[in-house]
């Protein structure tokens, strides 16, 4: 084994029970059947040994997951999990959900096979995510007692932020209150839009310097507040960790290269490099893990896929990120942030001045953090006496 974790995000579903502004997914009425997982699941066991990797962690999204119901993941995770000890491999289920349809229903599956956990996602202000034949606000008073209830049912919650115009209007201040004070949460991340697929892109765009300024505050803010008092806030943490010479997992969009770690799957097999690409671009699918006996050489063999694997390389040659003292943090950015924006993968990401506020910020905030545990380190240390310290005196011989 070579200690490598392969990442399948699988949606079950493209279905979804609510209506978001921005986003970027093809609504399809396509479910994944259970008599399908079987075959899905040893395509991607017969990967897992191909590549010597162990572990294979399964992100399921949609659409909308819980669509599903908490039995056929009970059954999804029973045929999985059984498949896999079979082979002397095993996966890691994690699930994302917009929870406006969850229930004390779920209980069960979500402590047995997800651990306890699940992820979801607000926004604030909440402007975008709205219920069907429903508004925003509705959204929200909805959203907030389900994530109620599910936390006094013992879950333990991580919430996406996608940001907006109005994050930026209300400020990094207000912005952490709302998660941290009237959510009362632990554990939340910021994300940046993009116009992806067929969604409403009015709005979407977010002026980069203002973008910068914000998230350059609100790491300000956490780094005051949170950082040393349990609060986890991504990427920020991720990139103290990084700066501070701790092990870190940076997130997707500043992988080396995402083609070497993880695909999405759609309800009907189809394979490409994300969520977003799956639902969005068809001329970027790499194939169809049900049509195609062998997912190791479909990922080796196909043109779609082969963008990816060399897009750093592009980068390097034709674009500035060779210069930038933050390449090895960054790797030129998220390919669908720039294909979504320039028609284009073969180009850095179009966020790269707010990557570089945001890296530069981090970078101060965990040299201080250094600083001070060196000096910390000092004072526990005993200093050396100042008193000379004398041999003992020895009694002179007698004859």
């Amino acid at each position: 084994m070579n200690g490598r974790i392969f990442s399948v995000i699988l949606l079950p579903t493209a279905e979804c029970n609510v209506a978001c502004d921005y986003c970027f997914e093809h609504k399809e009425p396509h479910r994944l059947s259970s008599a399908l997982l079987p075959l899905l699941t040893r395509r991607l066991l017969d990967h897992l040994e191909h590549e010597g990797i162990e572990e294979c962690e399964i992100y399921w999204q949609g659409g909308e997951a819980m669509i599903m119901g908490p039995a056929w993941f009970a059954e999804a995770g029973r045929i999985m999990d059984t498949a896999a000890a079979a082979r002397g491999r095993r996966f890691r289920h994690f699930l994302q959900t917009n929870l406006i349809g969850y229930s004390s229903a779920w209980n069960e599956v979500l402590h047995g096979m997800f651990g306890g956990e699940l992820g979801t996602s607000m926004d604030f202000p909440n402007t975008h995510r709205k219920l069907l034949n429903g508004d925003a606000a509705g959204y929200t008073k909805t959203w907030t007692r389900r994530l109620h209830e599910a936390r006094d049912a013992g879950i333990e919650i991580g919430v996406i932020a996608v940001l907006h115009q109005g994050s930026l209007d209300v400020g990094p201040e207000a912005f952490y209150r709302y998660f941290t004070e009237e959510l009362g949460l632990k554990n939340f991340q910021v994300n940046t839009p993009f116009p992806g697929g067929p969604a409403n892109h009015d709005g979407i765009h977010l002026d980069d310097g203002e973008l910068g300024r914000f998230l350059a505050g609100l790491l300000d803010v956490w780094m005051e507040r949170g950082q040393g008092s349990g609060v986890s806030l991504g990427p920020f943490d991720a990139l103290i960790q990084h700066f501070t010479g701790a092990p870190a997992r940076l997130p997707c969009i500043w992988k080396e290269n995402c083609s070497n770690q993880f695909i999405s799957v759609d309800a009907k097999g189809t394979v490409a490099q994300c969520d977003c690409w799956v639902t969005s671009y068809p001329e970027a699918f790499f194939g169809n893990i049900f049509r195609e006996p062998d997912l190791t050489q479909m990922l080796r063999t196909s043109p779609a896929r082969r963008q990816f694997v060399e897009r750093p390389k592009h980068l390097v040659e034709h674009e500035d990120c060779l210069a930038c003292r933050w390449l090895s943090i960054c790797h030129g950015g998220c390919p669908v942030r720039t294909y979504s924006a320039l028609g284009t993968m073969l180009a850095k990401d179009p966020y790269c001045e707010v990557y570089k506020a945001v890296f530069a910020r981090a970078e101060h905030h965990a040299r201080a953090l250094l600083r001070d545990r060196i000096r910390l380190s000092r004072q526990a240390t005993p200093a050396a006496s100042s008193t000379t310290i004398r041999a003992p005196k020895v009694a002179a011989a007698t004859s």
